[in-house]
């Protein structure tokens, strides 16, 4: 059994040995929490608001936290990941689990929903399905600013040059408790942008789930034409548009973006 509400994490065994990390508060009905790039399970900063009702068990992905990593990476390796976890959550709790997945994260989750019948509903926030990888010059940015350890400086590339984020949201980021993990993140970057993060029609058809899209009303178009390829492709699907805001709503606005996802979850 896993036991909840310590200090430390447990972990899950992937398909090909990589220990996964995932770090677990609260009681009711199981949610797993993946995150995106540039991060791990330190940056949700709604834990504690849908916790109040749910057991949270936010992972830190492959390379990421407390999660061991390995040399052959593929997006096909972490949707693997994505599953075993998944699949442990459902059978420590007895039940499906909802599944909330950012960005990168949420790319995986659609993916991984499409192959296992133990997620109960699904909530993907501006899920990264793109068909192009970053362009060659900027990975080499990030690349040479990873090489030369200056990891800050290629975590703000990502932020300015692909997510264009505003200068104030990036402030808000910088006070999080979370930076320092973030920034510690930056090797694994030029990795997850050199490939294309593509969704089979016929994985997204096999998403029984109940599926929530979150979108940011200001979000890059790249994110807004993911958000159109996931709507079209997912069976059960419905879209939450937050006015105003971006890639980073969940730490900008928590009590909004929690609310949304416990109003959806409680169905």
């Amino acid at each position: 059994m896993v036991q909840h509400q310590s200090s430390g994490p447990w972990h899950v065994t992937s398909t090909d040995g990589t220990r996964l990390a995932v770090w677990s508060t609260g009681t009711g009905p199981p949610l797993l929490l993946v995150h995106g790039s540039m991060s791990d399970h330190r940056r949700w900063r709604i834990v504690d608001l849908l916790a109040q009702d749910r057991t949270v068990h936010a992972m830190d992905r492959r390379g990421r936290g407390g999660s061991t990593d390995a040399l052959d990476w593929t997006p096909e390796r972490e949707v693997e990941d994505v599953v075993a976890v998944i699949e442990a959550v459902a059978a420590d709790a007895g039940r499906p689990t909802d599944v909330l997945g950012h960005s990168f994260g949420g790319y995986l989750c659609v993916r991984a929903a499409g192959r296992t019948p133990h997620v109960r509903r699904l909530v993907l926030y501006e899920p990264a399905v793109v068909q192009h990888p970053q362009p060659p010059e900027l990975v080499a940015r990030v690349q040479a600013a990873v090489d030369a350890g200056r990891y800050e400086e290629a975590v703000e590339i990502m932020m300015r040059d692909v997510l264009h984020m505003p200068e104030a949201e990036l402030a808000v980021l910088r006070e999080q408790p979370s930076w320092p993990a973030r920034v510690a993140t930056a090797p694994t970057l030029p990795r997850e942008e050199s490939v294309p993060l593509l969704l089979d029609p016929a994985e997204a058809a096999g998403v029984t789930a109940p599926t929530l899209l979150i979108r940011g009303g200001d979000s890059p178009e790249f994110l807004q034409d993911a958000i159109r390829t996931v709507a079209g492709s997912v069976p059960d699907c419905r879209v939450v548009t937050l006015e105003g805001q971006q890639h980073v709503a969940d730490q900008t606005d928590p009590e909004t973006f929690a609310a949304v996802v416990r109003e959806f979850l409680r169905g």
